[in-house]
């Protein structure tokens, strides 16, 4: 009977996948299950289409009558469309999103007739069951109550014949449950910051709006060779499999012509997401075999967070569609590029004018001086909780291997630009000669608007760098909820930005200084105060890691190490100070994500133990059988002069026993181990274990199980292997 895996293998091969055709062009499929501003012109009275445009600008609250016109009007464009229910879209901190459906549908009393009915009451807020997801202590399961409250900055939505409302999640006590609820406090920070900063240099400035683009990093497999695998199904990742003789040592996978399946895939993908209003630009094949990527074009953040969470969920659907596996794990693969989600940033005013993006005056230019100098000055300062940001079980195999950048923050803003803040330091101290600032505005200013778009060059290895008129987080992985990173982000920008203008006041107002001569004297400070988080070399060479320790810069590894940082007084004040979180709220966040990584690793060493005990020993032990019959046949045939005929044979049972002794004894070892620390009940130095103790055990299994993957019969080997994996399409 065939194994498993040639029945995937079989399998894949017979499909054939949907052929995509387009018939309208995506312009006119874009946001058609939006209730976007267009529909709300449809569908809304000026007084209510008013209101909600009120509270996306400036947060005002909208009025309960004007939510009973807002909530009927989505019901009657819903209906339209077929939508049979609605519900609250949230995003709790498991990483995916949440979604309880009611149907419009209610009974007439006694009457026996039925009608659709939705009302301000139940857009504005639901209540759902709070005591089930992770809360970090919180709530208790006797303490049900939480919240799901409409945010209105975000549009409505139709998805698989639901309305979709996306809400902030919070506890009973008014604690965040969620990723949106820290991420709008978090924009509300850097908007109202950077607003202030922004006047020095046009005085209609009214808002800043945190831009962010994603770019999503996935791989692609036929979905009956993942079912094949127990690792796969279970943690995402490959556990154990020896590399295929081709990989990516080629490069002939990257940007190369998109495979005909995985074309199709993204096309219906695509055509999902412009009517989601998701606005997917970039397609192309990444650098590992069956890996890919999908791009937008730039969005506000907190909308740009809920489309790449709302992608996510799209794609695993889409992907069954077309007999399809996505794997989000930022390293489901070992010896080939990981996955990442490189969340590029940058702020925008209300008047159209990136902030991050240099003029054609000396005024525009020293205005992105500005931005441009408190960004890297807030990296400087907060650069172990940037790492945290970026921290997870599964972006730990990422970090530092291949493209993925290191453990070392550090902001790369290339040569150029260098080469300008050395300049711009030079400047003699104090109130600026009349000499120094035609020079300024001449030789340093002047020079900026020619350099930065085509000029600045790439570091793949920075965590943080400068690619022209934005920033670029490289270090997010591509699972990861981008609400994380973006609040840590744009909390420490804003702080930053605070500070700048509580100084540069204090220039113009105490000390007399024109506004430029101001903005001058404290940027080159910070430049001075920042240098040591400056980089443009090989962030994967020993030296950085020796260099990087001399200037005083963290290097935690690990997520055990990383996340310890959120924790820190300095930041837990810092959330306070900004309004993001409480200390309650990031206490939680960090017991939650410590806890969460603890589960992880241990379901990884139950499904490796079950792996090599019940898939990779017995079926060894066939293949050995098989040799020892034929050594017994030899004995047989030749008599004593057996073992001349049998010498290889006898070498490969005796290897095989070794390999099987290993694997038995390091998985009984491991289970041991994981029960010592399993009674631990410090969650930290649980992780701290986890992850030093337990996590390397798996290395030295797989190694075992590895070998004997190229010793025994592949029509005998039970796991799908890499060759398949990879380069089946």
């Amino acid at each position: 009977m065939p194994t498993l895996r040639f029945q995937a293998l079989k399998e894949t091969l017979r499909r054939n996948s949907i052929v995509i055709k387009e018939t309208e062009r995506r312009s006119a499929l874009f946001g058609e299950n939006v209730f976007n501003q267009t529909t709300m012109l449809q569908y809304l009275t000026k007084d209510a289409y008013d209101s909600v445009i009120d509270a996306i600008d400036n947060g005002s609250k909208i009025s309960r009558s004007i939510a009973d016109q807002i909530a009927s009007s989505m019901k009657e464009w819903a209906l339209s469309k077929g939508v049979t229910h609605y519900t609250h879209w949230f995003q709790p901190l498991t990483g995916a999103t949440a979604e309880k459906h009611d149907a419009f549908f209610e009974t007439l009393g006694n009457s026996g007739k039925g009608i659709e009915k939705f009302g301000g009451s139940q857009l504005v807020q639901q209540e759902p069951d709070a005591s089930s997801f992770p809360s970090g202590g919180i709530r208790n399961t006797f303490e049900a109550r939480g919240y799901t409250a409409w945010d209105p900055s975000s549009p409505a939505f139709i998805y698989e014949t639901t309305l979709c409302i996306p809400t902030v999640f919070v506890a009973y006590t008014g604690e965040a449950l969620d990723y949106k609820t820290p991420l709008l406090r978090a924009l509300q920070a850097v908007d109202n910051a950077a607003t202030a900063v922004a006047k020095y240099f046009d005085k209609n400035v009214k808002k800043v709006n945190a831009q962010l683009g994603w770019e999503q990093e996935f791989f692609l497999i036929d979905s009956a060779l993942a079912i094949s695998r127990p690792d796969i199904v279970m943690t995402g990742r490959t556990l154990l499999g020896h590399s295929s003789a081709k990989g990516q040592q080629l490069d002939d996978h990257y940007f190369g012509t998109i495979p005909a399946r995985a074309l199709n895939f993204m096309r219906d993908l695509e055509i999902e997401c412009m009517q989601l209003g998701i606005p997917v630009k970039t397609r192309h094949n990444e650098v590992a075999p069956n890996q890919f990527e999908v791009a937008p074009i730039f969005e506000e953040t907190n909308l740009a967070v809920d489309h790449n969470s709302l992608l996510m969920d799209v794609m695993g659907r889409v992907a069954v569609r077309h007999h399809l596996k996505v794997l989000l794990h930022e390293k489901p693969f070992a010896g080939v590029n990981g996955s990442g989600k490189h969340n590029n940033w940058s702020l925008e005013t209300n008047t159209g004018i990136n902030l991050l993006s240099p003029g054609k005056t000396p005024m525009s230019t020293l205005q992105f001086l500005t931005f441009f100098i408190n960004t890297i000055k807030a990296i400087n300062e907060n650069e172990e909780l940037m790492r945290a940001g970026s921290a997870s079980a599964s972006n730990d195999h990422r970090l530092g291997t291949n493209e993925a950048p290191p453990t070392i923050m550090s902001v790369f803003i290339g040569q150029q630009l260098n080469k300008v803040l050395k300049e711009l330091e030079g400047v003699t101290d104090g109130k600026l000669s009349p000499q120094e600032k035609t020079d300024l505005k001449l030789n340093v200013i002047g020079k900026i608007p020619e350099i930065l778009l085509d000029n600045t060059d790439r570091n793949r290895t920075s965590p943080f760098a400068f690619t022209g008129n934005k920033f670029e987080f490289r270090a997010v992985g591509s699972k990861a909820n981008c609400a994380n990173p973006m609040i840590i982000l744009n909390t420490i920008v804003a702080k930053q930005l605070i500070d700048f203008k509580k100084e540069v006041d204090v220039l113009i107002d105490k000390k007399g200084l024109k506004k430029d001569e101001a903005i001058f004297n404290v940027l080159r400070e910070y430049i001075k105060q920042s240098k040591n988080i400056l980089f443009e070399g090989n962030g994967y060479s020993p030296e950085w890691q020796k260099e990087a320790k001399k200037r005083g810069l963290s290097n935690n590894k690990t997520t055990p190490e990383a996340l310890s940082a959120k924790i820190s007084e300095k930041n837990i004040t810092l959330f306070e100070e900004m309004g993001v979180m409480n200390r309650t709220e990031t206490e939680a966040r960090y017991e939650i994500e410590i806890e969460e990584y603890i589960k992880r690793i241990q379901i990884e060493g139950r499904v490796l133990a079950d792996v090599s005990r019940n898939h990779v020993i017995p079926t060894v032990i066939k293949y050995q059988n098989i040799l020892i019959n034929n050594v017994l046949g030899l004995k047989e045939l030749y008599g004593k002069d057996f073992k001349e005929y049998s010498k290889e044979q006898i070498e490969i049972i005796e290897e095989i026993s070794i390999h099987i002794g290993k694997i038995n004894a390091k998985v009984s070892e491991m289970t041991e181990a994981r029960k010592k620390v399993n009674k631990l009940s410090d969650l930290s130095k649980k992780a701290t274990q986890y992850c030093n103790t337990i996590k390397p055990m798996f290395d030295e299994i797989r190694y075992s199980c590895d070998k004997l993957e190229l010793i025994v019969d592949d029509e005998l080997w039970p796991l799908t292997k890499y060759r398949e994996l990879l380069f089946s399409r």
